[in-house]
């Protein structure tokens, strides 16, 4: 999860989901066990889901690539 810019406030929380094989989750469910266990300014109102993340070559998700194709998508 990384915050994003938004129209509606200057900033919102948006998760990029991976799945696991065999698992499905809607995005309510998400939302509401976040509701849940989180403040309510920390939980996620855009939720993405993806096949995989882009990671460095230790594993580490690169949260800055997944900000920068967010703003790409912003921008068209």
């Amino acid at each position: 999860m990384c915050r994003i810019a938004d129209p509606r406030q200057m900033e919102a929380v948006k998760a990029w989901i991976v799945p696991k094989g065999g698992q499905t989750v809607s995005p309510g469910e998400l939302q509401k066990f976040c509701r849940e266990k989180l403040t309510d300014y920390k939980v996620t109102r855009f939720i993405e889901f993806r096949k995989d993340l882009p990671k460095t070559f230790v594993g580490k998700v690169l949260r800055r690539v997944l900000q920068e194709e967010e703003k790409g998508k912003q921008e068209k």
